[in-house]
């Protein structure tokens, strides 16, 4: 395989509360908690098309497209596919809608980004949360 093929491309959203937790998920089968968001289907326009496709199917939420702003782009082993690499492009968000867990994810949590209590996956612990 490839380096080219062994690379993931994702767009990940930092959802915040009022009292500034930040929402992390857990996938079914998964150790650890990671940001909602997924990877871009051939349909997508654009990077927030992905993230509100996603949003919408993992969350039942709807994103609100004005609120984005890029926080960064960064990468990070896979925390769910060994030998792989997720890059992503980060942006904070804000949705409308109760927030539920659906399909593929098991598990919602708010966490204060400075002391997780839960297991987070390297991208979100290395890269997203230090930002928050």
């Amino acid at each position: 395989m490839s380096v080219a093929e062994q690379v993931i491309h994702i767009v990940a959203a930092v959802i915040r509360d009022a009292a500034g937790r930040s929402l992390l998920v857990r996938k079914h089968g998964a150790a650890v908690f990671q940001q909602p968001g997924g990877k871009r289907d051939p349909g997508d326009a654009d990077e927030l098309a992905t993230l509100a496709r996603e949003l919408h199917e993992e969350l039942g939420c709807e994103l609100l497209r004005d609120s984005a702003r890029l926080l960064c782009h960064c990468s990070a082993p896979a925390a769910n596919e060994p030998g792989h690499v997720v890059e992503a492009a980060v942006y904070m968000v804000e949705v409308r809608g109760t927030i539920v867990a659906q399909t593929e994810i098991a598990e919602l949590r708010w966490i204060d980004p400075a002391a997780p209590d839960v297991p987070v996956a390297r991208l979100s612990r290395e890269h997203i949360l230090p930002l928050l």
